[in-house]
């Protein structure tokens, strides 16, 4: 999950600057804009910024989704399949041999990207550092992009180097006991559409990185759920700003005017600077109830339609975001602790798109069947999950230790186009 800073928030009221975290857009058909040419980092030399991560491409409306979940249904599929070096007659430190495989087969471990949403690739010494990292994925042809924070917060790279392609994943000593959540990347109306996660140390106990098929998830949830979900889409609480308690110690007849004006102001301030609607509603939060203003993303589907392969998928993140699924993973791993400084501000939950709560019953089976199709990878130096953000869910187990992950993310792919052609023929072929 991502993380405001107090002095953010600050500007974003006091100065019209804004930060804000996966704020969700209005269903729309828009496609994603390509940059003018392909553009890769390396850590050494980055003469220009690399472009924002790419438009969230939610494709057309499904005119019958329960149709569209039980084709799933009869479909086989398959999920993140390895490539070892070993098995490709490659030792593990031939590092100039596993980069001449990645490069000889880059099209093709693309393909199964896309068609398996994710690639785990083991035994490559290759990766076990920065510089082979970006040699790996500069090799299949990937398109960095920056991190789908960048407007909201810098997120750490792993060398330092504030213009680095390698961000840090969650490895903070201080979040070992929250269990990140499954979901998709994606901020505002902004998404990768793939990213590479890489281990450079693993932690001496769990901090497995977890994966899921959206495909999967969307096939097994409950078909009324899926209905309902989707004929009433969702909406996110995305930020929650405790800094008004005050305000009841106003006199009765000022306090409405004061939070009329308070929430014109911090409204004005946020939807200033995004090309969305944010919209703030009062209520209390926190041990106290303390009075609060509440950032609600706009409605958005929880299903949407590949952007390449035409499949649709769940393409939501309720097991990251409900309130009440992390409260309850507090009773295995330990609590949160929401108490001060900027982590009063992190707090996020969902509701369906006309603000209307979800039943706890619904939030259990999503959180079940999204659980029944999580893959915990087990992680070692070298080791990376090229992954189709889109198809494929990702998270964090709780750990201990150190853990050194990092993660570089992409705006699409040398070929992409070639694929949507490919598929789109293929498609054209089965109606005939």
């Amino acid at each position: 999950m991502v993380k405001f800073s107090i002095p953010a928030v600050a500007l974003a009221i006091g100065a019209g600057l804004s930060t804000t975290y996966a704020f969700a857009p209005v269903a729309t058909t828009a496609r994603s804009v390509a940059s003018p040419s392909p553009l890769y980092m390396s850590s050494v030399a980055a003469p220009e910024q690399p472009p924002l991560a790419p438009l969230t491409v939610w494709g057309d409306r499904i005119p019958n989704i329960i149709e569209s979940q039980n084709e799933l249904k009869s479909r086989k599929m398959e999920f993140a399949p390895t490539i070892k070096a070993s098995d490709l007659g490659l030792a593990s430190d031939d590092k100039e041999g596993q980069l001449a495989y990645v490069r000889e087969h880059a099209m093709e471990i693309k393909q199964q990207m896309v068609d398996n949403g994710a690639v785990i690739f083991r035994e490559f010494d290759l990766m076990k550092e920065q510089d082979g990292f970006v040699k790996f994925y500069e090799a299949l042809g990937m398109k960095t992009c920056l991190d789908p924070l960048h407007s909201v917060s810098a997120r750490p790279t792993v060398d330092g180097n504030k213009n680095s392609p390698v961000y840090e994943a969650v490895n903070k000593e201080s979040r070992k006991n929250f269990f990140i959540g499954m979901h998709n990347e994606f901020v505002g109306t902004r998404a990768p559409r793939a990213a590479a996660f890489v281990c450079f140390k693993a932690a001496e106990t769990g901090g497995e990185f977890l994966i899921a098929d959206g495909r999967q998830i969307f096939r097994d949830l409950k078909p009324d759920l899926v209905e309902r979900l989707y004929n009433r889409n969702i909406r996110y609480s995305v930020m929650e700003l405790p800094f008004f308690g005050w305000v009841d110690n106003l006199p009765d007849f000022i306090q409405p005017a004061a939070m009329g004006a308070l929430k014109g102001l911090v409204s004005a301030a946020i939807n200033a600077k995004v090309d969305f609607s944010v919209d703030m509603q009062w209520g209390e939060g926190g041990y106290d109830n303390t009075k609060m203003l509440q950032a609600r993303a706009p409605s958005q589907p929880p299903i949407l339609v590949h952007p390449v392969t035409g499949e649709p998928h769940w393409f939501c993140n309720v097991h990251s975001h409900s309130s009440k699924l992390r409260k309850d993973r507090e009773a295995i791993y330990g609590a949160e602790r929401f108490e001060d400084g900027a982590s009063q501000i992190n707090k996020s939950d969902m509701y369906y798109g006309d603000d209307g709560s979800i039943s706890d019953e619904d939030l259990e089976h999503m959180d079940e069947v999204t659980m029944k199709n999580v893959q915990f990878v087990k992680m070692t130096e070298g080791d990376v999950v090229l992954l189709d953000n889109y198809k494929c869910m990702h998270g964090r187990n709780v750990f201990d230790g150190t853990r050194k992950h990092g993660v570089a993310w992409f705006e699409g792919w040398e070929g992409e186009e070639e694929m949507k052609a490919k598929a789109q023929q293929s498609k054209q072929a089965v109606m005939a």
